[in-house]
């Protein structure tokens, strides 16, 4: 029988290496975290652990393990879709758009605000207000949901 990963030992290693003070074992661990809550259904930890990762790989001048976060996120966003769960797509979406726009890439976090926001707009969600002045802050046109 294969055996899983305990999220347990990962919880550990993650409060080590904020006790170490060492922000990279701290965000390899997140990403770690956040592939484990995927594969065990847990889509919003996965997005919420993946956005954090990707933050403190961008932070940490790390663009290699900044993609592969990313790539883990985007793989997330898949699931999410694939499984009709509009809300932790949303949040995928929304994720990736936030480190677009931390990137210097307006146009990218746009695209991907925007679809956050007219699905959040879609099923009701109050983050939609969030992502509305987000892209207010940074200049961005907010698209309409047919629903003004």
């Amino acid at each position: 029988m294969a055996t899983r990963p305990r999220p347990g030992s990962h919880q550990e290693a993650l409060a080590l290496a904020r006790s170490l003070g060492d922000q990279k074992l701290e965000a390899d661990q997140l990403n770690d975290l956040a592939t484990v809550a995927r594969c065990t259904g847990d889509y919003a930890a996965a997005i919420r652990d993946h956005q954090q990762a990707v933050t403190m790989f961008r932070d940490l001048g790390l663009p290699r393990d900044q993609a592969d976060a990313l790539n883990r996120l985007g793989k997330a966003l898949a699931i999410a879709r694939d499984l009709g769960m509009p809300l932790e797509e949303a949040r995928a979406l929304e994720g990736i758009g936030r480190s677009h726009l931390l990137d210097g890439n307006p146009g990218q976090a746009a695209l991907h605000l925007g679809q956050a926001l007219a699905i959040y707009q879609r099923i009701g969600a109050p983050d939609a207000r969030r992502v509305q002045e987000t892209l207010q802050q940074h200049g961005q046109s907010i698209p309409t949901s047919g629903s003004s």
